[in-house]
This record gives structure tokens, C-alpha cells and sequence, in this order.
């Protein structure tokens, strides 16, 4: 029998808590959870202690000298970061030089130069066997409802919306996030990327340039917490990107209009269940509707322990990781985002998207 790759979370708050640790549950028989890393001890016990209900042998690292374990370990092949923002680019590159393969969370970065100081050190990272595998999870590349190539049936492309009305209020358990109202764009960047990549993966083209207002309406969030933006796609589409951080009223939805019909795809609940309701409008007026439940965070850590566990087979020789996690993709949102900002930043100025 196969010896099981091992792995190490380096993170122990909320979403690893909630999301991490419940769908690596799920796919204990892949892989072996060796260590829960955090800045502090406590904070790293009390993760490990909710771990061990599925990970029986998992143990806890801390701080400096715990993180320096984690990359001289040769035993552990993969890592999961899992951190605040502003630190999540220079903590994986660490592990990434020590040989670890990466799967960071999104975002990919919090500005564009971050991005590109990232991409030129993570290509200079040569390993033997061969230059470790950056991903970065972004869950909505993996939801069925955005795999799904529905815009194929819908005709040419006429325009574009996506209307997100956010719930980031105070009974929400990221409000009080301090890292993600200590960095420019807060909560637009942190939230958006997630819509801008259900745009990306819908439309099948990328977003070229945008030209944006923002606004800062509720006090108790960083600014902006308004953002409406027009872009234009590489197929010469236009579209609308309007997000409110915070509404009485959530709603979540992406809509291409074609000229032989329209797919929309909505957040929801359907049964007791979270997820995508995708309705396909045909030119006659019929509609077809197919709800999709919550399963991109469980089908994006599968698929990298899936990559990890080929590319040490395949010992460098070139085995290519599934795009959709690539470190470029996450980039990709990021800049969407940080043109929009910029053009807010400069009363709806047109700024085209920096291209990677």
C-alpha cells in the first residue's frame, strides 16, 4: 500500500475551523494531516483540538520556530496557508523555496506589485525534483454551476451583469476581521475576487478594462464598501460590476444576455442547502433550472493533493498542475479588482486591467 502524502495547514482561524478541517475531512483517505501551525500556540491548540476529531495523529506548531520545523520537515510534501492576507505571499514563498508545494488561499495578492515581486521569485524557485506547484484556492473556479459552459447556448454575447449585495455586517464572523481593514480595497478586494472569478470562469474571456465609482456609505466598514463598475471583455462585451459590501437585502447574481437567449446563475438555498441556481432563458421563453450545492472548497483541495501526489511521481518532469489553481489565475482577479479601485480612486477615469 501507497505511504499517504503529508500535508500541514499553516492557519487556525476561522476558515480553517469551518471550511478547512470539515472538507479535509472528507478526503482523509488521501492524504495524512501532519501539523496546524499558527502565530501563537493557543491559537494552534485549539484548531488541533477540533482536528484530532478526524486527524487523530495531527500535531501543533507555532511561531518562528514552528514554521521552520514545517519546511525543514521532509517528510511533508504539501502545504495549505491559510493566513491573514498581507502575509500570505511572503509565508508561501518561504515554503515553496524549502520545496513544499502550496496552496494558498485567495487573495493571490493584495496589490499588483505584490504580484509581480511574487511571480519573478516564485520563477527563480528551482527545487530538485523540480519547481514546487503555487495554487491559490479559489472555491468559485471549482463550483459546477461556473464549470458549466452555458454561455455557448445563449448566442452572441450582448452585454454582461453581475450585482452582488453583500451581508459583511456585524453578526457576520469576518466583520471584525482586523487584516482585511488594514489593507487597501478591505473588503471589496477580500470578497471580490470571488465574483470577478464566477465573472471570468462564466464568460470564458478575460476583462480588459473598467472604469468605476466608488463610494463609502456605511461607517462601520473600511472604505470603499460601494463599488459600480462598467468593464469591457477582450470580446468586445461590455458589462456592469456593482457590489455593496452590505445590504438588508443579499443577493448574489451573474447574468449574460445573448441574442438567442440568457443564463443567469444566483446564489441561493434550495432543500436546506447552500449553493448556484443556474436557469438557462431560451429565445421561446422556456427556462431550465439546475441547482448546484456548495462543493468548490472539497473539489479544489482534492484536485491539489490529487497534483501534489503526481508531481512527486512524476519527479520533474514536467507534470502540469490544474490551471484553474494556478497563482496567474488568482493574479488575474486581483488586477480586475485593483483597476476598478484605481479607477474609483480617480472618478471613474478608464483604466485598463494590467494583463498577466
Amino acid at each position: 500500500m501507497a505511504t499517504l502524502p503529508q500535508i500541514a495547514v499553516l492557519g487556525a482561524g476561522i476558515f480553517v475551523k469551518t471550511q478547512y478541517i470539515p472538507r479535509l475531512a472528507e478526503i482523509s483517505h488521501l492524504f495524512c494531516l501532519k501539523y496546524i501551525w499558527s502565530r501563537s500556540e493557543e491559537s494552534s491548540r485549539r484548531a488541533v483540538e477540533i482536528a484530532k476529531q478526524h486527524f487523530p495523529g495531527v500535531e501543533c506548531k507555532w511561531g518562528d520556530q514552528g514554521l521552520n520545523d514545517i519546511m525543514q520537515d521532509s517528510s511533508l510534501i504539501g502545504t495549505a496557508v491559510v493566513l491573514a492576507g498581507q502575509v500570505q505571499v511572503d509565508i508561501s514563498l518561504k515554503l515553496l523555496k524549502a520545496g513544499k508545494h502550496v496552496i494558498q488561499e485567495k487573495p493571490a495578492a493584495t496589490s499588483i506589485p505584490e504580484i509581480e515581486t511574487a511571480l519573478a521569485s516564485y520563477k527563480s524557485v528551482s527545487t530538485n525534483p523540480g519547481q514546487p506547484i503555487w495554487a491559490v484556492a479559489e472555491n468559485y473556479r471549482f463550483e459546477p454551476a461556473f464549470v458549466e459552459k452555458l454561455v455557448a447556448g445563449v448566442g452572441d454575447m450582448m452585454n454582461v451583469q453581475v450585482i452582488i449585495e453583500g451581508s459583511m455586517n456585524s453578526s457576520n464572523p469576518y466583520f471584525s476581521s482586523s487584516w482585511r481593514r488594514n489593507f487597501e480595497g478591505g473588503f471589496i478586494l477580500d470578497m471580490g475576487v470571488h465574483f470577478i472569478a464566477g465573472l471570468r470562469m462564466i464568460v470564458g474571456c478575460e476583462v480588459t478594462s473598467v472604469s468605476a465609482i466608488t463610494s463609502h456609505i456605511d461607517r462601520t466598514l473600511p472604505p470603499p464598501d460601494i463599488i459600480s463598475s462598467n468593464f469591457k471583455l477582450e470580446n468586445g462585451c461590455s458589462g456592469v460590476f456593482v457590489m455593496v459590501v452590505s445590504s438588508s437585502s443579499p443577493k448574489i447574481i451573474w447574468r449574460v444576455v445573448g441574442s438567442k437567449g440568457t443564463v443567469q446563475v444566483e446564489r441561493g438555498k434550495v432543500d436546506g442547502k447552500h449553493g448556484y441556481l443556474v436557469s438557462l432563458y431560451s429565445a421561446d421563453g422556456q427556462c431550465k433550472s439546475t441547482f448546484h450545492p456548495f462543493c468548490g472548497v472539497h473539489e479544489e483541495l482534492k484536485i491539489f493533493i490529487h497534483d501534489i501526489v503526481q508531481a512527486n511521481l512524476k519527479q520533474g518532469n514536467g507534470y502540469e498542475a490544474e490551471p484553474r489553481s494556478s497563482f496567474v489565475e488568482g493574479a488575474r482577479d486581483v488586477a480586475v479588482l485593483e483597476a476598478m479601485l484605481e479607477s474609483g480612486s480617480k472618478g471613474g477615469t478608464l483604466v485598463n486591467v494590467k494583463k498577466f
